[in-house]
């Protein structure tokens, strides 16, 4: 891959984060026009049981990041447990086994401010269900770079906590319901 790389999505969640991605990556088309990359917290030591739910529940093609790998449309990249997920300047992933960050590995921060580096405003990150608040700082450069910020609605989020940071990080960051965030990546995926 050469050049700055095309538009992409990241998504980060933490304790009630399978529930809501199950709300939103079955309703991608297999033909997603653009590569997603996704943080849940795994704790460490146990398989990442992920990648096979989503096989079975999406048209897109859903994997685990590798290192070096091209990031590629019509692909949703899962962080592997106990790595650092990264997207890079030309548009390959990259993974690290650097020191936690708000007491996670993968954390969201990580994922949110090297795709800010190497996307820019080509980027929409997303925060969503969380106990704590990884993702907060992260959106902040992302929304700083250019891109865009969505937060699942407190209101609706099984756990509240990490939403309700990233909004107060962001405060201009666009609220959303789960059905209305699967809406919104439809209407990029078609723009």
């Amino acid at each position: 891959m050469s050049g700055a790389p095309g538009k992409a999505i990241a998504i980060g969640g933490s304790a009630g984060a399978v529930q809501a991605l199950l709300k939103i990556l079955p309703a991608l088309p297999a033909d997603y026009p653009y590569p997603v990359l996704i943080v849940v917290h795994v704790p460490p030591g146990r398989d990442n049981a992920l990648v096979p739910l989503f096989q079975t529940r999406s048209r897109v093609a859903v994997k685990e990041a590798e290192d070096k790998e091209p990031a590629l449309p019509g692909f949703v990249y899962f962080a592997p447990a106990d790595y650092h997920l990264l997207a890079e300047a030309d548009g390959t992933l990259s993974l690290s086994s650097e020191e936690p960050v708000n007491m996670s590995r993968p954390a969201i921060d990580v994922l949110f401010e090297s795709a800010a580096d190497a996307f820019g405003p080509r980027l929409t990150a997303i925060v969503l269900t969380g106990a704590n608040h990884d993702g907060a700082e992260g959106l902040r450069a992302v929304v700083d770079a250019g891109g865009e910020a969505v937060v699942e609605d407190p209101a609706d989020a099984y756990a509240p906590a990490m939403p309700e940071a990233a909004l107060k990080a962001c405060a201009g960051a666009a609220r959303m319901s789960l059905e209305a965030i699967a809406d919104h990546l439809l209407k990029l995926g078609a723009a």
